[in-house]
């Protein structure tokens, strides 16, 4: 097999079928988890560099399998530090993810497809085409190397992961969960699974599944309204996910997990900024133990958003914290390189390095 196209995805097995193969190409099977070792605890992208396995075994492997790992295309880094990584799939796709640097934690906002099949008013790559979904390797790839950034730059490991990136994660739910599993575990990046948050535009039947697979890490829901009508014009899939599909939804995760959700609020001008939208919005977080981002609109040339003044924010703040919600304002990062919440999207100017 000297095909490329004819190799096997060696990520793409299981511990067990990994071993299979090995006996197939009379290999010992405990080979084999030396090999998954080397792919997933310690993040290995080349079969040279696997030094305890045999020059005649790395043949094999190079013969027979391919490491379809993702690579930096470009990068540019923020006044504030923040770094957004433009990368560049083994199908010449590209896609965006963002390393966040604030005092006492650094965090990973990854990629979850290819662009994004929803239409988010607000956000960049809403306007984008979904191409495809990624792959659990290209997810846990894009921490691993924004990981790498963060020791590289500022002396500390990734402390948090935020599924925040291009796409919807629930609609990418298998290899989303698979990703997390190689992330956390023992014979992965073994990172906790607290430190990790998934956000949602809000796929009712899939909050409902995570619940039934009483998953660990932490989920928000990218909300900005709690009033149909105007979610519905902010949001469409709001059209088919109801607020009051999402709070059943969502009283349906806490009581199988009893893990608290976060609400993400992006606050427009003339909008959704009045003391009524604060009113509505305390009354559906009242269903279930929760918090609430107000996070800072970031301008994109598709919308005609603006964000609401200070004196909105804060009054919108107030009324939500003397109703007894953690409210957290939320500035953001990265807005010099169009880097921070909702402007991520590949633009045309972003070409292919030269290789």
């Amino acid at each position: 097999m000297n095909n490329t196209k004819d190799k096997i995805d060696i990520r793409s097995l299981s511990l067990n079928a990994l071993q299979e193969h090995f006996i197939r190409m009379d290999e010992k099977g405990f080979r084999a988890k030396q090999v998954y070792e080397w792919l997933w605890k310690k993040s290995c992208f080349s079969f040279n560099e696997m030094s305890n396995i045999s020059k005649e075994l790395r043949a094999k492997l190079d013969a027979n399998f391919v490491i379809n790992n993702v690579k930096i295309n470009s990068s540019q880094v923020s006044a504030d530090k923040t770094i957004k990584n433009s990368f560049i799939l083994h199908d010449n796709h590209l896609i965006e993810g963002v390393l966040i640097p604030t005092p006492g934690r650094m965090t990973a906002c990854v990629s979850s497809q290819v662009g994004c099949s929803l239409t988010c008013k607000f956000c960049a790559t809403g306007y984008m085409e979904r191409k495809r979904n990624l792959n659990p390797d290209e997810i846990y790839d894009q921490v691993v190397l924004i990981d790498q950034q963060a020791r590289e730059n500022y002396g500390q490991p990734l402390s948090n992961i935020v599924y925040m990136g291009m796409g919807e994660p629930l609609l990418n739910y298998a290899n989303m969960m698979k990703s997390i599993e190689r992330i956390t575990s023992e014979d992965g990046l073994n990172m906790a699974a607290k430190r990790i948050t998934v956000s949602t535009a809000g796929i009712a039947k899939m909050i409902k599944k995570l619940g039934d697979d009483q998953v660990k890490f932490n989920l928000a829901l990218s909300l900005h309204a709690a009033n149909d009508e105007k979610r519905n014009t902010i949001m469409p899939i709001n059209e088919q996910n109801s607020l009051k599909a999402l709070a059943e939804a969502l009283k349906y995760y806490y009581a199988k997990t009893k893990n608290p959700v976060t609400y993400e609020y992006i606050i427009f001008d003339g909008v959704n900024d009045g003391i009524q939208d604060a009113i509505e919005l305390a009354k559906f977080c009242k269903h279930l133990p929760c918090k609430v981002n107000i996070i800072e609109y970031n301008p994109i040339a598709f919308a005609s958003y603006i964000n609401a003044g200070e004196d909105k924010v804060e009054a919108f703040a107030d009324y939500l914290t003397k109703q007894g919600i953690n409210t957290h304002l939320r500035r953001s990062r990265g807005k010099d390189i169009d880097a921070a919440c909702g402007q991520l999207a590949i633009k045309e100017k972003d070409k292919l390095a030269e290789v």
